[in-house]
């Protein structure tokens, strides 16, 4: 594909379908990470004290079908009938978003003022967002201190005003958003040209005054106010007097299947216990397509009460209704929520409760807001920030807090903490990258509520602190003295001993994604790897697609097709010249072991993972417990992050808990009985790929060696081997395709076959008053009754099916598409000429109704072997018919290319299907985000990771920190939720005076024999009773004959007996050794390291 400049309005869909180790941002994590299977959908439920948040299947919950029924802001939101929306871009984005969302987005002015490193991250993510306008304000000049955390600025951008100086790179992540700047004093008026108002470099004087004109302003204006101070942070907002929230946590609403309503006061409603119900008390619900008790299909809002796992009482009196009979759906009603907001002059003096983000902290928001408000006066009154290391200004910071404090009355605080004031006050001139990095990610997002009524704004102060970052040895005044570098604000937080270990750390990065582009910007910015004993290796095995940019910022337009680490790579070396970075592009997998050998790994300080799926990661907290190296991982799913840290001997490691496996369909409901969109969706792409991919390339692998394939199935003589030869046949018989009405007669009669004659088959085989062995209704909830469909050329869905099967069709056969192929008249002559027989019901087919079936072909008969026999002989005729060279064109379901057909079959079989069994349509977008499995993201909660991750990377460059100091986090930013904690010890085995963990490795040098392998535990008080290399026995008690090998090498046992091969570069072997101790009592032993070199 040849790079495009992206249009200055927009657009249509595109992404990667990322498989192990490609980078993106998704994470799928577990438990209160975010849970589930690679590439799936995630679950997790997160509690914090009563309330419960259960996050699952996250498919954009306005996102393409409920955001008819939201309501319109109070706030000016601009015109939502802007241009369309580019989906190839924004795909990610319209998962969690909706259209109606990003249309707000769209049409929405911000301005950003203050461009130092908060500033700059607030505009990044806003620009990537797809904002109409961002207005750059800052009056300042780029200093050299400006460096530690503004990705945009470089050495030679000094002296420039910071918002001059940033507007031409930021305008390159999307030049659909008008990127403008302001370099004058600000005045209150010029603040009614947006929607939205952020200032991160402002007194409390001057905040107050602009607050009060947005508060009162018509429509209100949305003000924030955020800074970031060392490793403190604060953030205040005021969204007017009054804001209606259109949909408080983006989910989907709510379902359930109703299996019985009795005729009560109050009534109580059943539902199957196919899936748990996520209702709670207080819930409104609407009823539909209930049978019998007709009355609750009114569409009226109903309250629900007393909310089980599989039932829920209704606030109602059903006596007199009509009986329940059968079939139902409840679905929830989502409310909107007005929020009266305070102004920041009433909020100072009354904020209220704080948004709390560790509980372990609980008393410290009241102790910071005192604390930025002491900073404040601070700097109004000496007209500059506290110097690091300055025990006079720290003392005067203490004693205008503890004047503050006073003055409260009542409200005062007993302990104003002065040794956290004193970290305070030393940092506070200093903007870190990581913290910028998660305040960037937070302010970002409460923009995008702001502007579109989308999730929960923050209600109305938060403060952060991550002082568990800072050194764990006392520092000295002098070691926080400027170097006249461009990390002197990190080394007035931290001092120069702690920049020195960063410096020369040897960091290994997995993933270039979403997630690996803002580690890549954060460590250049932090000076990791950027000192002469320093490297910074990442690997990604992708490439860049257009998707991919709306939120991968250190890509661009032109970039699309060529290696991601490779492009990251060198965006980042831009940003900080002096890091030293290798870009690979391999996958880290057993197979690239010689890639990424032992001398890497035992070289490495630490390793971060950039990954968007479980096994990948999974292999890498493997590599890392092996070698022993700390490993910080995260992931994001839409408006969901989670970080973890694996801190060697310290913390559990990421494998240590697991998710259940996600619930999969049973094969009989999908094939069958569906009763959702996503069994339709399912259903539609297993057979997409069946017609256009699976057979195709059987044909061909029958074409290039017809005898050795014809032996291949002979020899398996089952049904699948049966069936699969009936499909290959029909391709170069039956069906075979030579002309492009061909292949429309072949849409034709699939349409035909799919929605008519299978359904009619089977309502035949079980009407609909079919009763199942016990007696009971057999169309009972969950199943739905189906209906055929009669083909109409009229019906744009039966047309639009048919065109897109039949260009498929002619792509796999090679066959030139006309150009009035999309003429729909044209194409609909064509159909009327397509022959479609008759179709009669037969008696006695069998239909799987069995959900623990794992398949659906006929089942296996005697004569499977003599049919297989006859169809390689028909085979053998039809081939030779053949034009020589025939080959068929299998096609790869591709979702991210809307020209390719491929997403119109997709969503054309299950829209038909969904009306088979009068289940709710979705439109191509939706179908692409279900079919396509594509995972949610935006920048917001991966800016947000990152810079966590980071803040806990400082902790793990400097060494010496406790388990204490490190946290876990899980943090939903559209409800907002942040909830950090300390990460789980690992566990310890104990065995007489010793004790191990996960993290240890029994290591024994010098080559040893069996013998004295055995001897050396029998020392330790264990007695092995079996030694494996691989998944082969080297040695087992219980046989006789392995008593013949005790004086061999175990390395040459090993190459004997499992067959292992050791490369040159390999000094040792690994051993899993069974043992019990004198009490016949099995301990589980670490892995054994045999070297023999």
């Amino acid at each position: 594909m040849l790079p495009r400049k992206r249009p200055c309005e927009g657009v249509v869909a595109e992404e990667d379908s990322s498989i192990l180790n490609s980078s993106s941002d998704a994470s799928i994590i577990k438990k209160h990470r975010i849970g589930a299977a690679a590439g799936g959908a995630a679950e997790s439920t997160v509690k914090n004290g009563n309330s419960s948040v259960s996050d699952g299947n996250v498919n954009g919950s306005d996102s393409v079908a409920n955001e008819g029924e939201e309501h319109a802001l109070i706030m000016a939101l601009g015109d939502a009938n802007t241009a369309d929306i580019d989906e190839d871009l924004h795909s990610r984005q319209l998962a969690v978003y909706g259209r109606d969302t990003m249309r707000r987005l769209f049409a929405s002015n911000v301005l950003v003022s203050g461009l130092q490193g908060l500033g700059a991250e607030i505009a990044k993510n806003l620009i990537l967002a797809g904002v109409k306008s961002v207005t750059l304000h800052d009056e300042g000049n780029v200093e050299l201190w400006d460096l530690s955390s503004n990705f945009i600025f470089s050495e030679n951008d000094v002296g420039k005003n910071r918002a001059l100086a940033s507007v031409q790179k930021l305008q390159e992540l999307n030049n659909a958003v008008v990127v403008q700047t302001l370099t004058t004093k600000l005045t209150k008026e010029q603040l009614s040209d947006f929607q939205a108002v952020v200032f991160t470099d402002i007194s409390l004087e001057k905040a107050v005054e602009f607050n009060d004109y947005c508060h009162n302003h018509q429509p209100p204006i949305a003000f924030i106010k955020s800074e970031v101070r060392g490793l403190f942070g604060s953030f205040f907002c005021d969204f007017g007097p009054e804001f209606t929230v259109v949909d408080v946590d983006g989910e989907e609403p709510h379902t359930g299947i109703i299996a019985s309503v009795s005729n009560d006061n109050p009534a109580l409603v059943s539902c199957v216990d196919d899936e748990r119900l996520e209702f709670q008390d207080g819930d409104l619900v609407v009823f539909s397509e209930i049978r019998g008790m007709t009355e609750l299909n009114d569409g009226k809002p109903r309250k629900i009460k007393s909310a089980r796992a599989y039932s829920f009482t209704l606030e109602e009196d059903t006596t007199n209704f009509g009986a329940y009979e059968r079939g139902g759906i409840v679905t929830q009603v989502k409310q909107p929520k007005v929020l009266k907001f305070k102004p920041l002059r009433e909020a100072l003096n009354d904020p209220g409760d704080f948004l709390l983000s560790d509980f372990s902290k609980f008393d410290r928001p009241p102790l910071l807001h005192l604390a930025f408000q002491a900073l404040d006066k601070f700097v109004s009154e000496l007209g500059r920030f506290p110097v690091a290391g300055s025990e006079e200004d720290s003392q005067k910071l203490i004693s205008i807090a503890g004047d503050i404090n006073e003055s409260l009355g009542d409200g005062r605080l007993e302990d104003i903490n002065p040794k956290l004031l004193r970290h305070f006050a030393f940092g506070a001139k200093a903007v870190l990258n990581p913290m910028a990095a998660m305040f960037g990610g937070i302010v970002g997002q409460e923009v995008v509520k702001a502007c579109s009524g989308k999730f929960h704004p923050l209600f109305q102060f938060f403060y952060f602190d991550s002082v568990e970052s800072l050194p764990t040895e006392p520092l000295d005044a002098s070691e926080f003295r400027p170097l006249n570098s461009r990390y002197d604000a990190q080394i007035s937080v931290f001092g120069s001993r702690l920049q020195k270990k960063l410096e020369d750390a040897k960091v290994f990065i997995v993933g270039s994604g979403a997630l690996g582009c803002e580690f890549l910007k954060n460590v250049a910015l932090m000076g990791v790897s950027c000192g002469n004993q320093g490297k910074l290796t990442i690997t990604d095995d992708d490439v860049i697609e257009k998707s991919n940019l709306s939120r991968q910022f250190l890509f661009r337009d032109w970039n699309i097709g060529q290696a991601k680490s490779t492009v990251a790579a060198s965006a980042a070396a831009s940003i900080n010249p002096r890091l030293n970075i290798e870009a690979l592009q391999n996958r880290v997998g057993p197979e690239t072991e010689n890639v990424f050998d032992d001398a890497f790994w035992e070289n490495l300080s630490v390793v971060i993972n950039a990954l968007d799926n479980v096994n990948a990661r999974l292999y890498v907290d493997q590599r890392c417990l092996y070698f022993q190296k700390p490993l910080l991982e995260s992931g994001t799913l839409g408006a969901k992050c989670n970080t973890q840290m694996v801190i060697t001997h310290l913390t559990e490691n990421y494998g240590a808990s697991r998710d259940p496996p996600e619930k999969q369909a049973p094969m009989c409901t999908v094939h069958s009985f569906p009763h959702n969109i996503d069994h339709c969706l399912t259903w539609a792409r297993s057979e997409f790929e069946g017609l256009l991919e699976k057979t195709p390339t059987e044909v061909n692998a029958y074409l290039t060696n017809s005898s050795e394939y014809a032996t291949a199935m002979r020899n398996a003589g089952d049904a699948q081997a049966r069936d699969t030869l009936d499909r290959v046949l029909e391709c170069l018989d039956r069906e075979k395709c030579e002309s492009f009405q061909d292949c429309i007669s072949w849409a034709r009669l699939k349409f035909e076959d799919y929605f008519a004659n299978r359904v009619k088959q089977l309502i035949f085989t079980f009407p609909e008053d079919a009763a199942t062995s016990t007696g009971a209704p057999f169309w009972s909830a969950p199943k739905r009754f189906p209906h055929p469909l009669q083909f109409s050329a009229a019906d744009a869905g039966h047309l639009h099916f048919v065109m897109a099967a039949a260009i498929l069709r002619a792509e796999t056969f090679g066959i030139s598409i006309p150009d009035w192929a999309k003429n729909p008249k044209k194409l609909a002559e064509a159909v009327d000429r397509v022959i479609v027989p008759e179709f009669q019901p037969k008696e006695g087919v069998k239909i799987e109704t069995d959900e623990k079936a794992t398949n659906v072909s006929s089942a296996a008969s005697l004569d499977d072997s003599l049919i297989i026999n006859d169809l390689i002989s028909k085979l053998e005729h039809s081939r030779a018919s053949l034009a020589p060279g025939f080959k068929m064109k299998p096609i790869q379901f591709e979702k991210d290319d809307d020209t390719n057909y491929h997403m119109d079959m997709i969503a054309g079989l299950a829209n038909m299907r969904a009306r088979n069994y009068s289940i709710p349509e979705v439109d191509k977008l939706k179908a692409k985000f279900i079919a396509g499995r594509i995972i949610p993201a935006i920048a917001t909660s991966t800016a947000m990771a990152t810079g966590l991750v980071c803040l806990e990377l400082y902790k793990v460059l400097d060494g010496g920190h406790k388990l204490e100091d490190y946290r876990n986090t899980f943090a939903n930013l559209a409800l907002p939720l942040f909830s950090m904690a300390e990460p789980v010890p690992p566990k310890v085995i104990k065995h007489q005076d010793m004790t191990w963990t996960v993290w240890d490795r029994w290591i024994l040098k010098d080559n040893p024999t069996l013998r004295e392998l055995l001897e050396w535990l029998k020392n330790k008080g264990l007695n092995a009773y079996s030694i494996s290399c691989g998944s082969c026995l080297l040695y087992n008690s219980m046989f006789p004959r392995h008593k013949d090998r005790m004086d061999k090498k175990v390395v040459d046992l090993a190459r004997e007996v499992a067959k292992v091969e050791l490369p040159a570069y390999r000094q040792h072997l690994d051993v899993v050794v069974a043992c019990e101790d004198d009490d016949d009592n099995d301990i589980d032993i670490p892995l054994v390291s045999i070297y023999f070199r």
